[in-house]
């Protein structure tokens, strides 16, 4: 293992914060309008409704992290479920992806911000060709060296989940509490705000960075879990928060055609000009600063599976070690999403691609693992099961609104668990039972 982890470099404090600003970012930034556009007036409920489903699925998560706290993470828990197989490696890959594809929504979030901010047309290319950039920095950020998370993450965190927090207060009083995002055009029913619970849990799925880091965690045996567990019930309240902030500014409708940057639609009537261009600096500081932290997390998180041979790895001729490749690919496949497609498009496949992975983590640990980490069997079937219900929900709806996205989802899955395959078949792991670092 050429581990650059520092075992007990982060403390319980850190791992919240890395949680949370992880979480806190894009999610609220970005899914705020895509989710009151499938759950109508009752969207704030999803974000409980989805904090409800997150809290199940973290159960399996904290378990088992509780009980091996390595650096791989998803990697390892897969792998301890399934051995090295096609399955535990194509879900692995596809868990990777959804921090790949959260990662172009981030920046196309930025970009959606920063132009309103600059009272510029947002549908040209320069959403892309912002994004895009924002995201090069992120990498050239993490190239250039300070790879530590530490105190810079935490402030970043603090500044977020705070600014985020005074915002949401901020428009709650302006707008008197009154709950303005009532009866609207569209009211897409019980289906409807069940496929919105995909998008709230996409929200919440920062929460596994805190799984990923498990060897760094100062007492991780205690620590990982309660670091999940906090992380969760705070961003539960800020989501909260900031969703009735901005139906008590704003109409149903507007929120829907301003969904992709709805807190700052929400700032002006609730705060004024001044409340605005805070919110849109909130906003870009909270993308960006989320974007450095995926990018470092993911760029580990695709070297760790290398380093477990469940990825195939070929440097291109570039230098550097593993980890400085598996950031070059990142930020490759991170530019084409952002480039091809839009907000509501990425969200959408980030949430096939994330529920998929998370049933067969949980259906493995239910199979394999539940009496040796003690979990509960109701528990982990209830998580498949809401899991199930999600998925199929918002599939439904996606088929009738955008078929594509259903399709290029299904096929990116087929292609994952089909390379994996030949992949593993012509180059079979050794088995060696490998104890994370």
């Amino acid at each position: 293992m050429t581990s650059d982890y520092r075992k007990n470099s982060l403390t319980l404090l850190d791992a919240i914060a890395m949680g949370t600003g992880v979480m806190i970012g894009a999610g609220i930034l970005a899914l705020t309008g895509q989710i009151a556009a499938l759950a109508g007036p009752l969207f704030p409920f999803a974000f409980i409704a989805g904090a409800v489903v997150t809290a199940f699925s973290a159960y399996t998560y904290v378990k088992m992290s509780n009980a091996y706290p390595s650096a791989g993470g998803i990697g390892m828990i897969l792998q301890k479920a399934y051995g090295p197989t096609t399955v535990a490696a194509g879900a692995a890959l596809l868990m990777a992806l959804s921090m790949v594809i959260n990662e172009s929504l981030v920046a196309r979030t930025f970009a959606t911000y920063l132009l309103r901010g600059l009272d510029m047309p947002r549908d040209t290319w320069l959403v892309p060709a912002i994004g895009v950039s924002v995201i090069v920095f992120a990498w050239l950020v993490n190239v250039a060296g300070n790879r530590s998370v530490g105190w810079l993450s935490v402030l970043m965190a603090a500044l977020k989940v705070g600014g985020i927090t005074v915002f949401g207060i901020a428009a709650l009083w302006a707008g008197g509490i009154s709950f303005e995002a009532t009866g609207g055009q569209q009211d897409t029913g019980i289906t409807g705000f069940v496929a919105s619970m995909a998008l709230a849990i996409l929200a919440f799925k920062g929460f596994t960075t805190i799984t990923n880091s498990g060897a760094e965690i100062t007492n991780p045996h205690r620590n990982v879990g309660r670091a999940i567990i906090v992380s969760i019930a705070i961003c539960t309240l800020v989501y909260l928060l900031v969703a009735f902030a901005v139906g008590s500014s704003l109409p149903l409708d507007r929120i829907v055609a301003a969904r992709d940057y709805a807190l700052a639609e929400a700032a002006e009537p609730a705060l004024g000009r001044t409340g605005f261009y805070l919110t849109v600096g909130l906003a870009l500081v909270a993308t960006a600063s989320g974007l450095i932290a995926s990018v470092f997390a993911v760029s580990r998180m695709l070297a760790m599976l290398t380093e477990m041979r469940m990825i195939p790895h070929s440097h291109f001729g570039m230098p550097g070690v593993i980890r400085d490749h598996t950031l070059v690919y990142t930020v490759v496949i991170a530019t084409l999403l952002t480039i091809f497609f839009d907000l509501g498009r990425i969200a959408s496949l980030g949430a096939f691609f994330y529920l998929v992975m998370d049933m067969l983590i949980h259906w493995g640990v239910f199979r394999n693992l539940r009496t040796e980490v003690g979990a509960r069997g109701w528990v982990l079937l209830t998580a498949i099961g809401l899991d199930a219900v999600v998925l199929a929900a918002f599939a439904g709806m996606k088929v009738q609104a955008d078929p594509w996205i259903v399709v290029i989802a299904g096929v990116g899955m087929i292609i994952v668990f089909g390379f994996e395959h030949i992949f593993l078949r012509r180059h079979p792991p050794k088995m060696h039972h490998h104890h994370g670092a």
